[in-house]
């Protein structure tokens, strides 16, 4: 027997799976999260604790700056993905066990 929970979670899945699994939807799951570890990267590389990664900063600043942009835009748009496309894959998963919960009864 579904409880009431599980039968919202049908319906409203039902009517959203389609809409939940396009890209633009994808990036509010995951951009905040990506955002917040690469903003805690810089500040990490920034602080100057690390005396070799600093000195490294000072010698090669304008084709290391690039690399850690462009390492951060793929490290965001990773995170982006994957956690959206795990969200959706783990509700349809639900989805699909509730499902043949409900036809067996």
């Amino acid at each position: 027997m579904l409880t009431e929970g599980e039968k919202e979670f049908i319906t409203y899945w039902e009517e959203n799976r389609i809409q939940k699994k396009k890209v633009l939807r994808q990036l509010y799951v995951g951009l905040p999260m990506a955002v917040i570890l690469i903003i805690a990267i810089f500040i990490n590389f920034f602080s100057g604790w690390f005396k070799k990664a600093d000195m490294a900063l000072h010698r090669e600043k304008s084709s290391l700056i690039i690399v850690l942009i462009v390492a951060a835009l793929m490290i965001v748009i990773f995170i982006v993905i994957f956690s959206a496309r795990h969200r959706w894959d783990m509700n349809e998963q639900s989805y699909r066990e509730l499902i043949s919960k409900r036809d067996k009864e």
